[in-house]
């Protein structure tokens, strides 16, 4: 893992977060009515165009990687997100609904935000559980906006890979950034906790 990981530099790392969120914009504008076979592009579209859900899904990742020392703890957090990121979108189709849906997916933002500010391990089952409530609710606000049918599967199976991606790219940049540059994962950590404070603000 060294040896691939050893080129890349803090300014590639910093590049690829920054290419991620240059198109990005608020999340559920709603999704256009098109056949199943497009829905799954739509689907793997969706956390990359909708900032909110970018920016967590990559903070999951930094964190996770800035606060542990193997790769594989740091893989399990990202792990518990999509578990409950599948489950929120399975209950969200099935006609679940649950209050504050939006207010907790901006709190999300607040508090990984925070976590990557301070760079702060904490218990290992508490870090779950935030990851996984917050990604229930992600989840939640993904199925919600689908009706059941098989295009709603394709558009989950989309998202899911997506927000996979996403984490993967947190992991790397959080390894990069431990190593070689300690300020600049306050600075995007506190970036993200404000966005999220701004939201809420907004709300």
């Amino acid at each position: 893992m060294r040896t691939l990981l050893k080129p890349m530099t803090v300014t590639t790392a910093i590049g690829t977060l920054l290419g991620l969120t240059a198109t990005a914009v608020f999340a559920h504008p709603g999704h256009i009515d098109q056949a199943q076979h497009g829905m799954f592009a739509t689907g793997f579209l969706h956390p990359l165009t909708g900032l909110d859900h970018l920016l967590a899904m990559l903070a999951v990742g930094l964190w996770s990687a800035l606060t542990h020392q193997s790769l594989r703890r740091a893989m399990l957090a990202p792990v518990v997100f999509l578990l409950m990121l599948f489950a929120g979108a399975m209950l969200g189709i099935m006609g679940v609904q649950l209050p504050l849906v939006e207010p907790m997916i901006m709190a999300s933002l607040l508090i990984l935000g925070l976590l990557v500010a301070t760079r702060k391990p904490i218990n290992e089952m508490l870090g779950f559980v935030i990851v996984g409530v917050f990604a229930l609710f992600h989840g939640l606000a993904h199925g919600m906006e689908m009706p059941a049918s098989n295009a709603a599967i394709s558009f989950v199976a989309g998202f899911m890979l997506a927000t996979f991606g996403l984490h993967v790219a947190g992991l790397l940049g959080g390894i990069q950034l431990k190593r070689h540059s300690a300020w600049f994962s306050r600075v995007l950590g506190g970036v993200i906790s404000a966005y999220g404070v701004f939201l809420l603000a907004g709300a």
